[in-house]
């Protein structure tokens, strides 16, 4: 069986730092699991890696993808594997945790193609009437769900309306390859500091400029980043209650990514050293150089 390694974690923790650094050390690709990050145009809310970094390593499935197009776990699965086929050792790197398990595990999907009006249909709809609607379609898909990931709810809804349930996708969860996950973890204060921090910095790269660039080519991804714009340009909340909503978002993203990585891998979780993240780092090649000669 094939081995991989998964760097996973909150935003800011120091993915791509990781990422990059074990690229060189074992001359393997990284491979981006991240629903955002795919997209052209959503850069500074994707907090993708830098031309810079890019040119570090090589990189994969990280603008590939127009803002319009669909991209999901299923699609990420495809691409994902055939870079990983083709490379001795890859790295995967993300914090979308179903992307790199659908990666990693044999996971089946048959889900049917998306109808590019069904979003609209139910765009009256707050978060909370749609998930109720979902558990009552299908309440097991529900109860994996966010009520406020508008997107895969939607996605889990029109499955279930269309007769073909979400829940009954994933046909198999053993390994498809052997992967090492490392999390890396960072203390709750600290992480939450940082997290306003980078937010603070995307202001000043020109995130609402990004944001209303898109929208005024009728592009309003649903992303935590992006969304919370859309009332301000409305003119219904301050660019401050806007600025301050996409921490309070980023933080409980950050919070319910460590939970599902906790519960639903095998992911060994690291401690970062923020004053030497080099010390951190030797410490994971050593750990993963051992896994790879199992």
């Amino acid at each position: 069986m094939k081995k991989v390694i998964c760097v996973v974690g909150p935003t800011a923790s120091g993915k791509t730092k990781l990422s990059i650094i074990l690229a060189k050390h074992f001359n393997a690709p990284i491979i981006s699991c991240d629903s955002v990050a795919v997209y052209k145009r959503l850069d500074i809310g994707s907090a993708k890696p830098t031309d810079i970094e890019q040119k570090e390593a090589r990189h994969y499935l990280i603008d590939i993808m127009e803002p319009n197009e669909q991209f999901d776990v299923a699609t990420c699965q495809k691409m994902a594997r055939e870079i990983i086929d083709e490379n001795e050792l890859s790295i995967l790197c993300g914090g979308t945790g179903l992307y790199v398990q659908g990666v990693i595990n044999n996971y089946e999907f048959e889900s049917p193609k998306r109808t590019e009006n069904f979003a609209l249909s139910y765009e009256s709809f707050t978060n909370d009437e749609l998930y109720k609607l979902l558990l009552e379609k299908d309440c097991k898909k529900a109860l994996e769900i966010h009520p406020n990931n508008r997107k895969r709810v939607l996605r889990a809804l029109e499955a279930s309306i269309n007769g073909s349930n979400l829940s009954n996708y994933v046909k198999h969860k053993e390994k498809y390859y052997d992967a090492y996950i490392v999390y890396l973890d960072i203390e709750r204060e600290t992480l939450y500091d940082r997290i306003n921090k980078r937010v603070d910095s995307m202001i000043e790269m020109g995130l609402e400029e990004e944001v209303r660039s898109l929208a005024n080519d009728n592009i309003f991804p649903r992303a935590i980043g992006y969304q919370e714009w859309l009332p301000f340009f409305r003119g219904e909340v301050s660019r401050e209650s806007c600025i301050e909503e996409i921490k309070k978002n980023t933080r409980h993203l950050a919070k319910r990514q460590k939970t599902w990585f906790k519960n639903q891998t095998d992911a060994h979780f690291y401690q970062v050293n923020l004053d030497d993240f080099s010390k951190t780092a030797n410490l994971i090649i050593n750990d993963i150089e051992e896994f790879l000669t199992k």
